[in-house]
């Protein structure tokens, strides 16, 4: 027989209102349990936050979605998610030139440049033939099942990929770009499953960020759950499988604990918990007087020659993101910054976007040692989420260090508890992911 919730008893209560908390929260809760969901913080979403400055909408992070996300279709509580497109594709910048990619996932691709220069090289791809060779080596992936893909040799990501068939113009050109800016990982040193999984999601699906920010997914998420269910700024001091002690109510009882906060305050927690190491990301938001003529597309550095590993002029992708009238360009810094932050990433924008950037405005810059937990081979995205009967964790840094990492490490310790207390969960229709043109 399942406890009464009261304000200081829960069937489970789940320490961070992440994503991944607040996923498995939705599905307990659907499954008939009584949940309350502790955050430190004085809000919900955790990395995923997006702040308010003079009318833009400011990611913390802003991780990149791809539309072919499982998970974003089977959570609860999602049915109002609004995804945003980087179209028609994306731009490499290469040898001084912008090259629009277009969509390399057809065949038909073609990579044209949208900037000439005298002394610039050949393509980064090579040219329309080995764009297509791409295109067709994308669809392929596409078409593998995980499984199998999760079954093969794991390895550095870039040695993996060089043994693919691969071209070195494609692999250096255009995929090692793309991955660096989906994984954090500049040097990809990434499971090389994990990449070839994360390259078969954008192979199936579309680039896009939340309409809004990256704050309205976890914000969908915790509006949807019964009133009362998220308190935030609450403490956790130490915790078992029975209770809960926190600064500001004491002592809550539960039957079961979860565990979803980063990995970091996890192992606090619970000392015995591995400690993943991590990639440190920045991004930094700037207003210009004119946006960047490269639409709503996202803009890759295939030579590496600045501090700067990806960047758009995300008023184009989300206009709800800034004031009418205004540009937003949002820049992201793969590893430690450099000592001079603006003055080094104003630089690389104008080589970048191939305009001057002297009077370009900084809104903010968000910097984070611990943004993304790394994955190096082997990596196992199935690591347990159940530690023992009654005590759980989930998040990025027990799947993959991504957004669907993060939601499929919830459904997995939401199962895992619903099968130890004996209660089925509660079958309905998933919501229907709206995706804007």
């Amino acid at each position: 027989m399942l406890t009464a919730h009261t304000a200081d008893h829960a069937d489970v209560v789940v320490i961070g209102a992440g994503v991944a908390g607040l996923s498995a929260a939705h599905q307990l809760i659907d499954a008939g349990l009584n949940v309350s969901v502790l955050e430190a913080a004085p809000h919900v979403g955790g990395r995923m936050a997006t702040h308010d400055v003079d009318g833009f909408r400011l990611d913390h992070l802003g991780p990149l979605l791809s539309s072919a996300y499982p998970e974003l279709d089977a959570t609860p509580g999602l049915e109002g998610l609004v995804l945003r497109d980087f179209a028609p594709g994306v731009l490499v910048h290469s040898g001084g030139r912008q090259y629009r990619a277009g969509d390399v996932r057809s065949a038909r691709g073609a990579l044209r440049a949208v900037r000439s220069r005298p002394s610039a090289p050949r393509a980064p791809l090579g040219g329309a033939i080995e764009q297509a060779r791409l295109g067709a080596w994308l669809a392929r992936l596409a078409a593998v099942p995980e499984s199998r893909i999760a079954s093969r040799p794991d390895g550095p990501a870039l040695t993996a990929l060089s043994a693919r068939g691969l071209s070195p113009r494609s692999l250096g050109g255009f995929v090692h770009p793309l991955l660096s800016a989906l994984l954090a990982d500049p040097g990809l040193d990434t499971s090389s499953r994990v990449a070839e999984l994360t390259l078969r999601d954008y192979a199936r699906g579309r680039l896009c960020v939340p309409s809004g920010g990256s704050a309205t997914l976890p914000g969908l998420l915790a509006a949807s759950l019964p009133p009362g269910t998220v308190r935030t700024g609450v403490h956790v001091t130490a915790a078992d499988i029975t209770s809960v002690r926190t600064k500001e109510h004491g002592e809550l009882g539960c039957r079961s604990l979860l565990l979803a906060t980063g990995a970091g305050a996890a192992a606090e927690l619970l000392p015995g918990l591995r400690m993943p190491t991590f990639q440190p990301v920045t991004v930094l938001h700037h207003t210009a007087p004119q946006a960047p003529s490269t639409g709503a597309r996202l803009l890759l550095d295939a030579d590496r020659s600045g501090p700067v590993s990806h960047t758009a002029v995300m008023s184009e992708v989300d206009p709800s993101r800034a004031p009418a009238g205004r540009s937003l360009i949002t820049s992201t810094v793969l590893g430690p910054p450099p000592p001079d932050l603006d003055r080094s990433v104003r630089s690389h924008l104008a080589a970048l976007y191939g305009t001057p950037t002297h009077d370009w405005e900084l809104l903010a810059a968000h910097q984070d040692p611990e943004a993304v937990p790394t994955m190096p081979p082997p990596h196992d995205p199935r690591r347990p989420v159940r530690l023992l009967a009654g005590l759980y964790v989930c998040g990025d840094h027990r799947d993959t260090s991504t957004v669907q990492g993060a939601l499929r490490s919830a459904r997995r310790a939401a199962s895992a508890i619903l099968d130890d207390l004996g209660v089925g969960p509660r079958h309905g229709d998933g919501p229907v992911l709206r995706v804007a043109a």
